[in-house]
């Protein structure tokens, strides 16, 4: 929500865009760091329960979001945001991990994403449109409400979680280490690291891209991006067929092409509708790639399944912070058609880089 209200609250609060990208990335560094705390957490006393009571802190700093005076008060909670809400999506994945086998996860995470893509898509379309509006700041009291109704609805679950499911070994300083320790998992790690760095940098100023240059008003640029969600849900939707018929491998080769030849389209865009199919194309090549990287997450280490999921999940947004952090400076000294053009082609040796050692990795399997 808070990518298409940039240029908003670089105006209402007299700073610079890049000043403004705070609240994106104070909110990316408090969610990545966090996780790592989250995940033995979760190992320990149970993933739903822990995913409940976070929901509700969640809810209460969005409301903080809603109330604050001005823009160091909406950081503020934008920080308590992101750490609140840093094991919602992670522990979710671990949990999946636990009760699903693993020829049959990937279409299951690829279907769990509709969810984040549902998310994504209505907070683009509804921080656009907040941003012609006053008062602009609703969707924080909005969020914060259905943040509130989800709190109880999880904890209703987790109170009918089995106490033998959850795994009592978790160690807070000890477990991210242990699961480092495991070669594959570095190499996973690492690439979701950089693939954070690389795409979602560029993903944060598509509003911004279509509003300068293309002349857009921010409520229209701000749905510019739902094609990008529609596209991650046809992929979610088709999943299980595109895995089975051309595997892990082929499938992050792909992505990266895809995302590539999307971010292309929308830097060089001379009219909406080809930004729009653009946004599509990079959407369905983003979560082919993204959802095979989190697949094999799960599997990193599944007797520390919380705390390698979670940090799987932190290193990706911290990537992603530092991503929005080196975008928001190169946006201001080359443009955004840059950055988007730059991006697409740094995330083709991101996917083929990853594809390679995974097929190599199947064959010494």
């Amino acid at each position: 929500m808070t990518d298409a209200l940039l240029p908003r609250l670089a105006a209402d609060f007299h700073v610079g865009l890049a000043h403004a990208a705070a609240v994106v990335t104070g909110f990316a560094v408090a969610y990545g760091v966090l996780q790592v705390f989250f995940g033995p957490l979760g190992d320990r006393f149970g993933k739903l329960r822990v995913i409940g009571y976070a929901t509700g802190a969640a809810a209460l700093a969005s409301a903080t979001c809603y109330l604050a005076p001005g823009f160091n008060g909406l950081l503020v909670g934008r920080i308590l945001a992101g750490a609140s809400c840093s094991c919602i999506i992670p522990l979710s994945m671990a949990w999946i991990g636990d009760v699903v086998p693993y020829e049959d996860r990937q279409p299951v995470l690829a279907r769990f994403l509709l969810g984040q893509i549902l998310g994504i898509a209505s907070g683009t379309a509804v921080g656009g449109f907040a941003a012609e509006v006053e008062p602009w700041r609703w969707p924080f009291a909005a969020i914060a409400a259905w943040f509130a109704v989800c709190a109880v609805l999880i904890a209703r679950e987790a109170a009918g979680e089995k106490v033998e499911q959850r795994q009592r070994h978790g160690h807070f300083s000890s477990d991210a280490l242990r699961v480092l320790a495991v070669p594959w998992a570095r190499v996973v790690v690492l690439v979701v690291f950089t693939e954070g760095i690389v795409v979602f940098g560029a993903l944060a100023f598509i509003p911004t891209h279509l509003h300068f240059k293309r002349g857009l008003e921010l409520a229209v640029a701000g749905l510019a991006l739902v094609p990008y969600s529609l596209g991650g849900a046809s992929f979610a939707l088709l999943a299980r067929h595109l895995v089975r018929r051309f595997g892990e491998v082929t499938l992050a080769r792909a992505g990266a092409l895809l995302l590539a030849a999307g971010l292309a389209l929308i830097a060089w865009a001379p009219h909406l509708a080809i930004a729009m199919l653009g946004c599509f194309v990079a959407g369905a090549g983003f979560y082919s790639l993204h959802n095979t990287l989190q697949t094999n997450a799960t599997q990193m280490s599944p007797e520390r399944r919380g705390a390698a999921v979670t940090l799987f999940a932190s290193l990706f947004f911290l990537g992603q912070s530092i991503g929005v952090a080196i975008a928001g400076v190169l946006v201001e000294r080359a443009g955004t058609s840059a950055v988007l053009l730059g991006a697409g082609l740094a995330v083709i040796p991101v996917g083929f880089t990853f594809a390679h050692l995974r097929a190599a990795r199947l064959r010494q399997d």
